[in-house]
């Protein structure tokens, strides 16, 4: 046991020293526009920027990071100053009349482009909640938070008022994702309002998840057909992806604390979902997690299916840091070395600070970039933080 004590008192103080020492200081050195507001979040692997646009979702991921840093860890000025100056330019600039979100917008904040999702009004959402906390003059913000999060699951149920109608040959799915979303707000408004509404909206979203089980892989289908057909008709049914599984588990692990329902059977439920998705998406020729899979064992659609990518691990890493500091399982400790080595070895920029995000099968960099329309300052600081906090409880 002391062993283990050990290990994870270094292991926690490599997840400090990197936040705080290396990809927090990459973003607020680089990202910030000091000019126009908001943040230039495509910069290459040295923080030069390489695309002045600017992308909403990752943006409003940019404010909640910042306003959890200042909220949860220290009360750091220049933290609050970037969470303040990020939302100030998506309040001016990220919604059309309707109250959609754009996906990306011009450095001066010009409309340039719908994804037809719901996801940047979701991180816009999160933003709103958590800057709210801060102590900043915020007023209306968690009322239009909850306004968006009124728009997103009517989004979800029906996209056409995001230009993505339904059409006769599809099959009608719920994508894990779309779980996911509704969740994570869930989770984040009960904090500002601890209504009896949120609990019941996490419990269907633990039912709604729960129906993605695939038994014979101990995993969730990212899209489940709801019309009684089978899921193996479609590539789009079977695709499978670990690290959005790992994502869901961990986050379903908080509703489950947050409503008082960590039972065996519901805790087993999501050890199982989180071993089988390590074992079905671990690479076991070159390492690392595929970014996704078929679950017969055809060829996925995606012509990235076999690159490996920083998220799925950041994922891994603070799922399994949760599952032993619940558990104390010694498997989940190996596991964790294994992730941890991988992801240290393959993301981890020693030079230019903050991590690589696009790497190939055998893990050599793909794409020399660290921040882009998909990549910012989320996924990594996330899961360094919430991995300390729950390293902290087994270490103490």
């Amino acid at each position: 046991m002391l062993w283990f004590m050990f290990d994870l008192l270094e292991l926690r103080e490599r997840y400090q020293r990197n936040l705080f020492d290396s990809v927090i200081p990459f973003w607020l050195n680089h990202s910030l526009d000091l000019e126009c507001g908001g943040q230039l979040n495509c910069l290459t692997r040295d923080g030069r920027v390489y695309d002045s646009r600017k992308y909403v979702w990752m943006m409003g991921r940019a404010v909640w990071m910042f306003s959890r840093l200042y909220n949860q860890v220290e009360r750091r000025q220049e933290w609050l100053d970037a969470a303040h100056s990020i939302l100030e330019f998506l309040l001016r600039h990220a919604r059309d009349a309707e109250g959609r979100c754009y996906f990306s917008v011009t450095r001066d904040g010009r409309p340039v482009f719908f994804q037809r999702k719901p996801y940047a009004a979701f991180f816009l959402a999160l933003a709103l909640i958590e800057y709210s906390k801060t102590g900043a003059p915020a007023e209306g913000y968690i009322e239009q938070a909850k306004e968006l999060f009124r728009l997103i699951r009517e989004w979800i149920d029906n996209a056409t008022p995001l230009g993505r109608p339904h059409l006769p040959g599809q099959t009608p799915c719920r994508q894990l994702a779309d779980v996911m979303v509704i969740a994570s707000l869930a989770l984040e408004l009960h904090e500002v309002e601890p209504e009896a509404n949120y609990v019941r909206i996490l419990e269907n979203c633990w039912s709604d998840a729960r129906a993605h089980w695939l038994p014979e892989k101990r995993t969730l289908l990212e899209n489940l057909p709801l019309d009684g057909s089978d899921y193996r008709e479609s590539p789009v049914t079977r695709q499978l992806c670990p690290g959005s599984a790992m994502e869901v588990a961990w986050m379903l692990w908080h509703s489950l604390e947050k409503r008082n329902a960590e039972t065996p059977e519901n805790v087993r439920f999501l050890l199982d979902v989180m071993e089988g998705s390590l074992e079905f998406g671990w690479d076991k020729d070159y390492g690392g997690l595929y970014y996704f899979l078929d679950s017969e064992g055809f060829p996925a659609q995606q012509l990235e299916a076999n690159m490996k990518l920083w998220w799925p691990h950041t994922e891994a890493i603070v799922a399994l840091t949760l599952a032993y500091s619940k558990t104390k399982d010694p498997r989940w400790l190996t596991w964790l070395e294994r992730i941890d080595e991988y992801t240290f070895r393959t993301f981890v920029d020693w030079e230019h600070g903050e991590w690589l995000g696009y790497c190939d099968r055998r893990g050599a960099p793909a794409l020399d970039l660290k921040g882009g329309p998909y990549k910012g300052f989320f996924h990594v600081p996330r899961a360094l933080l919430f991995s300390m906090r729950r390293l902290d409880t087994v270490i103490s």
